[in-house]
C-alpha cells in the first residue's frame, strides 16, 4: 500500500511506541526496574535514520511476598530477614542514534530511587532496618543492525552490547548497615546483552513487533553474580486519529537465581508474565509522550521474594 510521506513518519513515530522492550529485574529484597522499558521507544524512532532521546520515570512498589506463585505473609515463612517492602522510583535516560545503513547505536543510564524495608531476625529479637537511597544505576550500550524485508514493511534485527558497572555496589543505610548486593544500584559485574527483534508495519494505522534478549554476567564482583536475564516481548500498536495511540504488550521474564558468597541464590530467580496496556500521544512530529500500566499475570519465584502487584511508566521521546 502506498504511503504519504506524513503518514509513512507518522508510522515510524508509532512504531516508536510500540516497541518498549523489556528490561525487568526481579531478587529477593525487590530491587526492580519495569519491564515495560523505554530503551525501545528510542530505538523504534530509530528505525528512521536520526537521534533520539528517550526519558522515562517508572514506579514499581513491591509489598507483596510471595514463595512460588502462591502469596504469603511477611515471616509466614521464617528467614534470617523478613522482607516487608521495596518501593522503586526510577528515572531512565536513554539516547539512540541510526544511520542510513542500518547500524544504530544506544546509551541508557538509570537513576534509582529505592526506599526498603525489613526485619532482621537476630538471636530470638526482631530489629526493623531500613534503606533509603538515590543513586546512579550501571550504563547499558548497545549496538544494533536492521535490514527491511520483502516489500520494506518488515523490519528485523540483532541486538549486542554491554551492561558496565556503573552503579554503586556498597550502599548502607544510617546505621551503616550495607544493603543486600540484590538491592544495591549496581551489580558490580559486566554484563553481555544479545538479542534480536522483527517489526512488522500492518497499515499506516497499525504494526507489531516482536522481540527476545538476554542479558547475562562475565564476572563476579566481591562474591556476587546476578542471574541471567531472559525477557520475551510481544507488542501491538494502532493509531487513532492524527495523534492518539493504543498499545499493548506482553512481557515475559525469566531469570536464574543469583552466584557467588555474597548471594541470595534460595531467595533469587523467577518466571513472570505480565500484560502492558498503554497510550501515546503525540505533540509534534518529534516529541511523543507515552504512559503504560504494568499487571502482572503469572508470577513464580524461588524461595521468598517481595513481588508487586501492579507497575506505572511514562515517558517521553524526542527525535532530532
Amino acid at each position: 500500500m502506498h504511503q504519504t510521506p506524513g503518514a509513512a513518519a507518522r508510522a515510524s513515530t508509532l512504531a516508536a511506541a510500540l516497541l518498549l522492550a523489556a528490561g525487568a529485574a526481579h531478587a529477593s529484597c525487590g530491587s526492580a526496574f519495569c519491564s515495560v522499558n523505554s530503551d525501545w521507544a528510542s530505538d523504534a524512532l530509530g528505525l528512521a535514520e536520526g537521534a533520539v532521546l528517550d526519558l522515562r520515570y517508572e514506579s514499581i512498589h513491591q509489598d507483596q511476598p510471595r514463595t512460588g506463585s502462591r502469596r504469603i505473609g511477611v515471616g509466614e515463612i521464617p528467614r534470617h530477614h523478613d522482607e516487608v517492602s521495596t518501593a522503586n522510583r526510577n528515572l531512565l535516560a536513554n539516547y539512540s542514534r541510526s544511520f542510513a545503513s542500518g547500524w544504530g547505536y544506544s546509551v541508557g543510564l538509570p537513576i534509582v530511587d529505592r526506599k526498603h524495608f525489613h526485619i532482621h531476625n537476630h538471636q530470638g529479637g526482631q530489629v526493623e532496618e531500613r534503606w533509603d537511597f538515590r543513586e546512579i544505576g550501571d550504563l547499558r550500550l548497545t549496538g544494533r543492525y536492521q535490514q527491511p524485508l520483502g516489500s520494506g514493511t518488515s523490519t528485523a534485527g540483532v541486538i549486542f552490547g554491554v551492561k558496565l558497572p556503573t552503579g554503586r555496589t556498597g550502599v548502607a543505610n544510617d546505621d551503616g548497615d550495607v544493603a543486600e548486593r540484590s538491592l544495591q544500584p549496581g551489580t558490580g559485574t559486566t554484563d553481555v546483552i544479545l538479542g534480536a527483534f522483527f517489526h512488522h508495519q500492518l497499515s499506516a494505522t497499525g504494526s507489531w513487533f516482536a522481540q527476545a534478549q538476554l542479558q547475562h554476567p562475565l564476572n563476579r564482583h566481591d562474591e556476587f553474580a546476578p542471574g541471567a536475564q531472559l525477557t520475551l516481548d510481544l507488542g501491538y500498536a494502532r493509531r487513532f486519529g492524527e495523534k492518539f495511540a493504543g498499545l499493548l504488550q506482553l512481557n515475559a521474564v525469566v531469570k536464574r537465581r543469583d552466584r557467588g558468597a555474597q548471594a541470595e541464590p534460595e531467595d533469587s530467580g523467577s518466571r513472570s508474565l505480565f500484560l502492558s496496556p498503554g497510550v501515546s500521544y503525540e505533540l509534534n512530529e518529534r516529541m511523543r509522550v507515552y504512559a503504560f500500566y504494568q499487571h502482572p499475570l503469572h508470577q513464580s519465584v524461588n524461595g521468598v521474594q517481595l513481588t508487586a502487584r501492579r507497575a506505572v511508566a511514562v515517558g517521553l521521546a524526542t527525535r532530532f
